[in-house]
């Protein structure tokens, strides 16, 4: 099949796979759900295209997939954040035990009952939990006896909880924790709550042999459920010592240190049984704790004072589904994106890409081409499953009529959260996953990121042979990855960058490679990976930028790794440094066209512009009617544009809803044509013989499929590529170059 439809009926089958990435000879797994119960079938594609506007182009390729028919039937979402604990006799038949915590509810009253902690089976009315009810009040509940806390807990603020059940009664004590507002009462009293146990004083508590639930409780399903949202602090549980002779005397069976194993999913213990737990769907940790006042910013620096877990009831990082069908790639497989093109019973039809990277062969010259497109897919996990198409943003409205795939995301908010929402308690959303049906990470599905992309994959499948790798990819590579290549393109918004992913460009480029950077607004937030978890990324947005949310205080450091987070240009390494031009302004109403300037004409740069036949305007097409919009960057010594660089054009005729990224701004105030709005087309050498082209706009993959391919930004786009494919080496003589404007 070549060119096709995309159909945009209702949406009633949904996947993803694992790994994203593969090499020929690797498997990749296709998981499924389907809201029609029945047989599904599978096959794969080549994509070329992804673009509707353009045309869908993808082709059947002979991949054999195990097995090609398939039941299918709904598989279940169960977002929700916590930390389990395996059973075990310490834990599964308790005699007299008090347990203390500190809270921070984000949650209380909402009307859900959330549970803390415990091993209850609610529907069996066995085992024991501290739970918040629908009010917000905490309760011991133990086998058919409950205890119910003096106070209701106020959203956001510490207090501390001990919980304690002996042979005649349960108790409940709540201790508010001070605030560190003059306007707060430091002096909140402590409530204690008894209640008579109803068993006849046999003092043990029988567990439910399903292992203990922090910040959740067992379902009857055997799932966890009735999360809690908020934070917890050092639970440490303790049971009366039967060699005492006083009752009111205890020992530590468990005393969990929230501190200690940040950056990974253990929990551990450190009381005298190592009774450690795993965290599930990713909680956030190096937040900080009751004790934290304000003398540090690092959690390395005290982890004392980040001994807390903030959980979420809608977080969501591994959907955990079953496998239907795989894929091993052959060796012959060409490198490139594809997709599992499933049909569910009632003919809608979902499309999951995955990328066939390159043989690994490093002795195999035909294994590879001299071009690599470097899928962002940072970007991706960072947009996954975004509401601002569906809720609106501060640049565009909500929209009533929604493509099929964010009607899903609507009617099914158990998909998970993008970064750019916030989780129903207020807080940002931390953390993102491939590991979950991200239903804009399709062809067609969004014109942004993905499909956006595909129009500059579809340019590379009419230019010639190109392999493709990931961000993800890159981040766990290093160089390695890059250094094969003479030629690396970048797609049309590569805005989430790790440290690795970042070092490894810069010692591509010093090591004489050639680097087309081919959209606006990329490198510009540092983000992390989790070590444990394939696909899972953070982001902390620290101090500034253009964000949808700000990390709370004492909380910009990332949880995977420690490091500082925010904008890469807060950190001392601007884009400019790396491409020559830096995020500059945004705006989605319409696009620019670019004018061209001196340097385009005559000089070292003239090259780029052969056979372009426009005299000063190019690019007054594509989406927006601009090859110069949505997200712009621009030239700028001062935050590390080469000295060197040559402007060859530049888009400026924007309207007023273009406005200026806030992170250039000391103070508000009004701005009537901006000289710094503008979009900057930069070229530049490397001393090592290598070079770097720069568009500065998402918009120019807009521009590439008008007319067919044939336009001038087409043409110029053929240029570089044919001359960073080129193995004669630029000449870098560090002569100024030329900038559009002062």
């Amino acid at each position: 099949m070549g060119n096709s439809a995309i159909v945009t009926t209702a949406k009633t089958v949904v996947g993803y796979c694992e790994p994203f990435s593969v090499r020929p000879g690797e498997t990749v797994s296709l998981m499924v759900s389907s809201l029609e119960v029945g047989e599904g079938r599978v096959e794969v594609t080549r994509l070329r295209c992804g673009d509707p506007y353009v045309g869908l182009d993808e082709s059947l390729v002979d991949l054999h997939v195990t097995p090609s028919r398939f039941a299918v039937r709904p598989q279940p979402l169960r977002p929700g954040s916590c930390v389990v604990v395996g059973s075990g006799p310490a834990l599964d038949g308790l005699p007299a035990f008090r347990l203390r915590m500190r809270v921070r509810p984000s949650l209380a009253g909402d009307g859900r009952s959330q549970v803390l902690i415990g091993d209850r089976d609610e529907a069996a009315g066995a085992g024991w939990a501290v739970v918040l009810d629908g009010d917000g009040v905490p309760r011991l509940r133990v086998g058919p006896d409950e205890v119910i806390g003096g106070a209701v807990l106020e959203r956001n603020r510490w207090v501390e909880i001990e919980a304690g059940v002996d042979a005649r009664s349960l108790w409940l004590r709540q201790v508010p924790l001070p605030t560190r507002s003059p306007g707060e009462d430091l002096a909140s009293p402590a409530t204690e709550v008894r209640a008579a146990r109803s068993d006849g004083g046999s003092g043990v508590v029988a567990g439910t042999g399903r292992g203990l639930l922090m910040a959740a409780g067992w379902g009857s399903d055997g799932h966890p459920t009735h999360h809690y949202d908020g934070r917890l602090e050092n639970p440490t549980l303790e049971v009366a010592d039967p060699t005492a002779e006083r009752p009111d005397v205890y020992r530590i069976v468990a005393s969990w240190d929230f501190a200690a194993g940040i950056g990974s999913s253990l929990v551990q213990d450190i009381g005298p049984l190592r009774l450690h737990g795993r965290t599930l769907q990713c909680p956030a940790r190096a937040v900080t704790g009751s004790t934290w006042d304000g003398s540090v910013q690092s959690w390395s620096e005290a982890p004392e004072q980040y001994a807390a877990i903030h959980f979420h009831h809608d977080d969501l990082v591994d959907a955990a589904w079953e496998a239907n069908a795989s894929v091993t790639v052959p060796h012959t497989t060409p490198s490139g994106v594809y997709c599992f093109r499933v049909t569910g019973p009632d003919g809608s039809v979902d499309r999951t890409p995955f990328v066939v990277r390159p043989a690994s062969g490093v002795g195999d010259a035909d294994a590879r081409a001299d071009v690599l497109f470097l899928l962002p897919t940072a970007t991706y996990l960072a947009y996954a499953n975004h509401r601002m198409t569906i809720d609106g943003s501060d640049f565009f409205p909500a929209r009533n009529r929604l493509r099929p795939e964010f009607q899903f995301i609507r009617d099914h908010p158990e998909v998970g959260l993008s970064m750019y929402e916030y989780h129903a308690d207020g807080s940002g959303v931390m953390y993102s996953s491939r590991r979950r049906p991200v239903l804009n990470l399709r062809p067609g599905a969004d014109g942004w990121a993905f499909t956006a992309d595909t129009n500059l994959l579809a340019f590379l499948e009419r230019w010639g042979r190109f392999d493709v790798a990931t961000d993800e990819d890159l981040h766990r590579d290093g160089v390695e990855l890059l250094a094969r290549y003479r030629v690396v393109v970048t797609g049309s918004h590569p805005e989430y960058a790790s440290t690795a992913m970042l070092d490894a460009l810069e010692a591509y480029l010093r090591a004489g490679g050639r680097l087309m950077y081919l959209g606006g607004n990329g490198f510009y937030w540092r983000v992390a990976f989790h070590a444990e978890q394939p696909g899972v990324m953070e982001v902390r947005r620290a101090e500034d930028g253009t964000r949808g949310w700000i990390a709370e205080p004492g909380e910009y450091y990332h949880e995977w790794g420690g490091e500082y987070g925010g904008l890469w240009r807060r950190l001392g390494r601007a884009p400019n440094q790396l491409v020559g031009v830096g995020f500059a302004a945004q705006g989605f109403d319409r696009a620019a066209p670019y004018r061209r300037t001196p340097a385009s004409f005559s000089g070292r740069a003239a090259w780029i512009f052969d056979g372009v036949e426009a005299a000063d305007v190019i690019g007054d097409y594509g989406v927006g009617r601009g090859a110069a919009g949505q997200e712009i960057d621009r030239f700028d010594e001062r935050l590390g544009s080469p000295h060197h660089a040559v402007v060859v054009a530049y888009g400026d005729d924007h309207s007023p809803e273009m406005l200026r990224t806030k992170e250039e701004l000391l103070a508000t105030r009004p701005v009537v044509a901006d000289p710094r709005i503008r979009a900057d087309m930069v070229f530049f050498e490397t001393p090592s013989g290598g070079a770097v082209f720069s568009v500065g706009s998402i918009a120019w993959y807009g521009a590439l499929a008008h007319q067919g391919g044939d336009n001038d930004i087409a043409r110029i786009t053929t240029n570089v590529l044919d001359r960073f494919v080129d193995p004669e080496s630029f000449r870098y003589d560090g002569e100024r170059g030329g900038s559009a404007t002062s």
